[in-house]
């Protein structure tokens, strides 16, 4: 089902972004803080948005994504690879960096997914992951149960399947606390992982080195 309307929800996803998606992505690849020439996964990389932004900072990505409907609509034209993410085809230790943007939330296991992660990072390599967040404010968290319970599926209804996005709002409610998962990537291997919210807790970013 999702390969079917992953082209829609590219579009979908522009359409709600207003753009902040470019602001978290930049400051994910500055968080990133690899030197030209890295080589990169994106994983979950959907239509390569991500890995067009590193490539433009001189990184090597490559786009794996479990969807082919998505990876036929990558639009970054790095090498593709469709896999699962929680069993990388590559390596232990033979990437620089691993960056995954809003997939973690759809993740059964976060804790097997961190352990693939320091499994194929070199010690000292990095890792970037974005994803959606709760705003700590109650405005701001009011404002933002309404829009992604009541319009984005509104929209989606318009582009597609509305019920194709109804797991949106909810879908953010399967992470665990920032303490957690921070402490979920100590374990994996990355001791001085970070958590931080962005945009007044509408996206949050985890940065962390492999020990």
């Amino acid at each position: 089902m999702f390969d079917a309307i992953a082209p829609k929800y590219d579009r979908l996803n522009r359409i709600i972004s207003f753009r902040l998606d470019v602001r978290w992505r930049k400051r994910a690849i500055r968080e990133f803080a690899l030197g030209p020439g890295s080589s990169v996964l994106d994983l979950a990389s959907g239509t390569g948005d991500l890995c067009i932004d590193l490539e433009a900072a001189g990184l090597r990505p490559i786009s794996m994504d479990l969807s082919f409907g998505m990876l036929s609509a990558d639009r970054s034209g790095v090498p593709r690879v469709q896999t699962d993410i929680l069993r990388l085809p590559v390596p232990n230790g033979s990437v620089d960096g691993v960056t995954c943007g809003f997939a973690l939330r759809n993740l059964a296991d976060l804790g097997d997914f961190f352990h693939e992660l320091g499994r194929v990072v070199r010690p000292g390599g990095r890792i970037a992951l974005l994803d959606v967040s709760t705003p700590p404010n109650r405005l701001l968290r009011f404002g933002n149960n309404i829009y992604f319970g009541k319009v984005v599926p509104k929209i989606g209804a318009m582009l597609s399947d509305g019920a194709a996005y109804s797991y949106l709002p909810k879908s953010v409610a399967y992470l665990p606390e920032p303490s957690e998962m921070v402490a979920m990537l100590a374990s994996a291997g990355f001791s001085d992982s970070t958590h931080q919210q962005l945009s007044g807790g509408l996206t949050q970013l985890m940065v962390g080195t492999r020990d």
